[in-house]
Order: structure tokens, then sequence, then C-alpha cells
């Protein structure tokens, strides 16, 4: 990782977005397709977020928002106290709506739904009753991660706390991303989070991926968070 990724202060006409997955919920163990269902952090995701926190904080943020839901909530809370940061709850940064697959484990979703499941595992997203399709998706995490780059200056960083999906997705789309090239990220680990970078006047400037799937270090390693 070159030294211009690693935590500190945004430079120049640069205007910087940290984009943090919650941490891990009973469901993320078990597997269970999570959605909007409002569950929690348990007490490993808790220990992920006070670690993750002070990491995020270096970059010196100036913003934080975060997904209404519980989990994302407790994650931000770890976060605005590293920072000092007051969140700001934004419904546009929650997970996928799942529908009729909310609940379910990968197992118990390709009993159920044997079409939609084969075509996950081909890299498509074939909507049950009730869930919401990429496109949605797309649209409004981009549109609130726009309007949150929107309320800093450039040298500036903020940071939003949302979903693994929601992240996957939502950063592909500011890219200009295919669904197919979006495949070839892989799925952001709990308290992983990404580095965007927004360069230019924000009518007409350009996004870049700087960082991707960052985590905090063992606490007896004490270099720069790796990838993973």
């Amino acid at each position: 990782m070159s030294a211009q990724h690693l935590p500190g202060a945004a430079t120049g006409e640069v205007r910087r977005l940290v984009v943090l997955r919650h941490g891990r919920t009973a469901w993320n163990a078990e597997g269970r397709a999570q959605g909007h269902s409002d569950v929690p952090l348990d007490r490993f995701g808790h220990a992920e977020a006070a670690l993750a926190a002070p990491w995020v904080a270096r970059y010196r943020p100036v913003a934080l928002w975060s997904s209404d839901l519980a989990r994302a909530r407790e994650t931000a809370a770890y976060v605005a106290k590293e920072s000092g940061l007051d969140p700001v709850y934004d419904a546009r940064l929650r997970e996928f709506a799942l529908g009729e697959r909310t609940g379910l484990t990968n197992e118990e979703f390709a009993a159920r739904f044997p079409a939609q499941a084969e075509a996950l595992r081909a890299g498509r997203w074939d909507p049950v009753p009730g869930m919401e399709t990429s496109e949605k998706l797309a649209a409004r995490v981009s549109a609130a991660l726009v309007a949150l780059v929107e309320q800093i200056e450039p040298g500036e960083t903020a940071v939003a706390v949302a979903h693994g999906g929601a992240i996957k997705v939502g950063v592909s789309a500011l890219l200009g991303w295919s669904a197919e090239t979006a495949q070839a990220l892989r799925h952001p680990v709990n308290c992983g989070w990404a580095v965007l970078e927004y360069e230019g006047p924000l009518s007409a400037g350009r996004w870049r991926l700087a960082a991707w799937n960052l985590s905090a270090p063992d606490p007896d390693f004490t270099s720069s968070p790796p990838v993973r």
C-alpha cells in the first residue's frame, strides 16, 4: 500500500470518503441474510468496531453518516467516540431490501428459491418477492454518498457506515462500473472499509478507488491496516 493511502488528512483538491461496513452480528455468524432487519452487533461485532474506530478516526473526518439500522448505528457510535463527530443517520445507506429472502441461510435460500440461488452463484441478482433490485440499491446508496461528499470541502474527509452489499454496489455505481465488473470486488469484511477520492469540482469531477477492504490490524501488530 502506498503512503498516500495511509490514514491522515486528505490533501489538495481531493475530497475523501471512507466507507465502513458494520461489525459482526449473530445473523452474520449464522450466515443469515439480514437486509433491512434491525439486527444488533454481537459481542464480537462490538470488539471489531472498537478496534476499527481509532483507525478510521486517523483519517481525520469532519463528517460522519450512517445507515439507520442498529448494526450500523452501533458501529458508527465507536467512530463517533474516537472522532468527536455526531452521526447523521440516513436510510439510503441501508442494505438491500431482501424481501422473502430475509432471515434465510444460503442453504434455505437455495431450497426455497433455486432459480434465484443459481443466478446468484453466476453473479446475477434475480429478485425474489419483495426484494430490491441492484439498480435501485445502486441509485439510493450512491446518491447518499454523493450528498455526503457535497457536505465537505477539498482536503477534507467524510465517513459513511453502511452494509456489505450496499457498499459494494454503491461504490461500483460511483465508479461507473457495470454489474459484471462489480463482481470482481471481494465482499467487504465486517468492519472493513474502502477509501474513495473525488477530485475536481463537484459538478464535473472524478471518482477514484484508492483502497478496498482495509481492516484494522491485530492489536499486537502496529503497522498500517492490511488489505485482506
